[in-house]
């Protein structure tokens, strides 16, 4: 049975990464509706929406209608929207422009990139290269505060563990998949998909040469399983950090301003491909030149990057639940998590910063924005009623005699496994991200870990060591944060089970969250990384350890959990695919792209403000805006320095070649979300107009909804990030790189 662990990978991988959808509110036509509005003899929105939905003021739900693009426009490269393009924008790219767009773009660790010149060079954003920056700092230097800038080669600083993938081909796997898969039943497929995934592969990889060629190929699967593919990836490991500006520059306006606009943020950094010689990759053919020209509003661009999830494709009982149980959980534990390391972070300044704890809290208040705003739209009785209408549609589709028999029930029997899960939304809420060591206590890790590795060691000793070296890697922390953590958890088993349930009267005894777990600390050999793996390697972990007995605590709950997840999951994803692969039927590729999978997608829009509290959001913010921040509110900080527009020493006062009037960020209507940071946004003509780092307020529902109206994307402009590396950082040779394509 798979070991069903909740965690926060998915949420956090992506960092502080873009998580918005927007589409024009003024475009012209686009293509065939992927669903219609509801028939006029079918239930009215009100209908649809059913009782205890109360309408905005002003909204009448009856006139609510299912939008055109409500399911989105990241369009994969695999069923390019051509047709759409053309009606679009009076644009008609052959095979040949996709192509040479797919070989511009990357896939680097949570986020997306593109070579910018022939000699390898790969801009992406600040956020996404923040830990790498980090891990390139030597002694004696802030590179986050003071930032880094190499003006030579020899200057630049190699990136350990890195990768860069570039998709050189896709492959059509889904008969393959299908033909490894059949006859398994729900459980069995479940268990067997990876090790198929796996052996394809092998396959691929040995046809192409073998493990010595650097390549990488993932099978992708879209609609849910209606579809895969295998991505053929040229991985590059040979990366150096080439430029990267302040922190206060990369990430300007802070918390307040993330998931905002106007902005004035220069989120970017360049980072440099080498080949296996060591000399600079040759890029040519496959990079995206820069635009001399800039944007105008109104105009067409194109996002080539990879969105990391959505779930526009989920039932709206799936979304129920998301909004009643598992998001909402996944948020309170999220807002507990940043009050631990605020707090500590308070109290231990130069610890924390040693740590690098600016970077996970900045991740986390990410993470509590996005799913602020997600469920607040799964609030919205409009947004509801939108998804009812469409599913609704569907289902009238899935009833003909045709499909009846096949697809019929499915919506019907997804709503009876989210039932079933509600009955389990305390464990949903208490036992999420049990294994994360950046949000759980070490001494917890490693007794959850421990016990795996005795139970397992005792009947296949060498089954058990990739456990061992798992409980091996779990780093110490310092002692106030290692017990506020553990307070963290205990005081969640309390909060959703319940201080009176039996098993958390036994870890409690009595005492508070907080005073459990000093007393864990001061007792558990666990606590300790040294004692911790003697006690495993030698076999003589007790069982009545105080971390031990908090693990035996909670695990016969636990395990009923496991027990459900295991009967549902495979359920859930078997329903998934079959209405994955009749939604294929109905509605086509070419006009209903799949949910984001973190793979390589297309998205198109046009240059856009909008209306937004009262008044306008201009389409581009400039230097002016960026020094205007930094005035209005430097004042109401005591120490100034501590204002999130507080400008770095180096942009005070404004260097003299500065034009203020100079574009800084711009907002426009493509469809992205989080794992599309680093982006490149490009022209038809394969030029590089703006890099991709947010998207505003309105964008947040943009993980199950795509509303044209107000969702905005938000990118640098490239005009301000020469103008800044011209005019403040004195970065001659790279602008010239930028403009010629080649180093000097």
């Amino acid at each position: 049975m798979k070991l069903y662990v909740l965690a926060l990978a998915a949420v956090l991988s992506v960092g502080l990464a873009a998580c918005a959808s927007g589409g024009p509110s003024a475009a012209p036509a686009g293509p065939p509706a992927a669903v219609t509005p509801a028939p006029e003899s079918g239930a009215t929105g009100a209908e649809a929406a059913g009782p205890g939905f109360a309408a905005p003021l002003g909204v009448d739900l009856d006139t609510v209608q299912v939008g055109r693009f409500e399911f989105g426009k990241m369009w994969t490269f695999e069923f390019p929207p051509v047709q759409y393009f053309g009606q679009e924008y009076g644009f008609d790219p052959d095979s040949a422009w996709f192509t040479r767009a797919r070989l511009g773009a990357l896939r680097i660790p949570g986020c997306s990139a593109s070579f910018v010149s022939a000699d390898g060079l790969v801009m992406t954003n600040h956020h996404c290269a923040r830990e790498h920056i980090t891990a390139v700092t030597g002694e004696g230097e802030n590179l986050i505060e003071d930032g880094f800038y190499a003006r030579s080669l020899a200057e630049e600083r190699a990136i350990e563990g890195f990768q860069a993938d570039q998709l050189m081909d896709i492959l059509d796997v889904t008969d393959e998949v299908e033909s490894l898969l059949e006859g398994l039943d729900d459980e069995e497929r479940s268990e067997a998909e990876e090790e198929v995934f796996e052996d394809i592969r092998e396959r691929i990889v040995e046809e192409r040469g073998g493990e010595d060629v650097e390549i990488d190929v993932e099978v992708i699967s879209l609609f849910a399983g209606g579809h895969y593919s295998a991505y053929v990836f040229r991985r590059y490991t040979n990366v150096k950090l080439v430029m990267a500006p302040e922190l206060q520059i990369g990430f300007y306006g802070g918390d307040p301003d993330n998931f905002t606009y106007p902005r004035y943020n220069l989120d970017f950094a360049f980072l440099r491909v080498y080949n296996d010689e060591g000399d600079p990759l040759d890029s040519a053919g496959h990079y995206f030149e820069l635009d001399d020209d800039g944007l105008a509003e109104g105009d067409p661009v194109f996002v080539i990057g990879n969105p990391g999830s959505t779930s526009r494709l989920q039932t709206v009982a799936e979304l129920e639940f998301r909004r009643d149980v598992g998001d909402r959980g996944v948020l309170t534990f999220i807002e507990n998590r940043i009050d631990v390391l605020r707090a500590f972070q308070g109290a231990n300044p130069e610890v924390a910063r040693r740590m690098d704890l600016i970077n996970d809290i900045f991740s986390l208040q990410n993470s509590q924005k996005a799913y602020t705003g997600q469920l607040a739209g799964l609030a919205d009785p409009v947004i509801l009623t939108k998804r009812l209408l469409a599913q609704r549609e569907l289902q009238d589709s899935l009833s003909s005699p045709a499909r009846a028999n096949e697809y019929g029930s499915l919506i019907e029997r997804m709503a009876e496994l989210q039932e079933r899960k509600r009955e389990h939304a305390p464990a949903y809420a208490s036992f999420l991200s049990l294994t994360n060591e950046e949000y759980e206590a070490s001494t917890f890790v490693r007794a959850l870990i421990g016990l795996q590795v005795m139970n397992v060691a005792r009947a296949n000793p060498s089954a058990a060591a990739g456990l061992r070296t798992q409980f091996r890697n779990v780093d110490d922390k310092p002692e106030e944060l290692e017990v506020a953590l553990m307070a963290a958890r205990l005081q969640e088993f309390a909060d959703h089970y319940g201080v009176n349930t039996g098993w958390v009267q036994d870890i409690l005894r009595g005492r508070t969250p907080e005073e459990a777990a000093r007393a864990i600390y001061a007792r558990s050999v666990l606590a300790d990384s040294a004692t911790a793996v003697a006690a495993v390697e030698g076999m003589s972990l007790r069982a009545d350890d105080p971390a031990m007995l908090v693990v035996r605590g909670y695990l016969p709950a636990f395990q009923v959990f496991q027990q459900m997840l295991a009967s549902v999951f495979p359920e859930e994803e078997r329903i998934a695919r079959q209405l994955g692969r009749v939604r294929m039927e109905i509605y086509g590729t070419d006009r209903l792209p799949p949910d984001a999978t973190f793979s390589l997608r297309i998205a198109d829009g046009v240059v856009a403000g909008y209306p937004y509290n009262g008044t306008l959001a201009p389409p581009f913010t400039t230097f002016h805006g960026l020094y205007d921040r930094h005035y209005s509110f430097g004042s109401r900080y005591p120490d100034p320095s501590e204002s999130p527009w507080a400008l770095p020493d180096r942009w005070m006062p404004p260097p003299a070649g500065l034009d203020l009037t100079g574009e800084v960020n711009f907002v426009f209507t493509a469809d992205i979300i989080g794992g599309n940071s680093g982006s490149p946004v490009i022209d038809q003509e394969h030029e590089v107009v703006g890099l991709v780092f947010d998207g505003n307020m309105e964008s947040l529902p943009g993980d199950y909804i795509y509303l044209p109206d107000l969702n905005r994307a938000v990118a640098v402009d490239v005009r301000g990030i020469v103008e800044a590396l011209e005019s403040v950082y004195e970065m001659d040779a790279l602008v010239q790189e930028l403009r010629t394509g080649t180093t000097p």
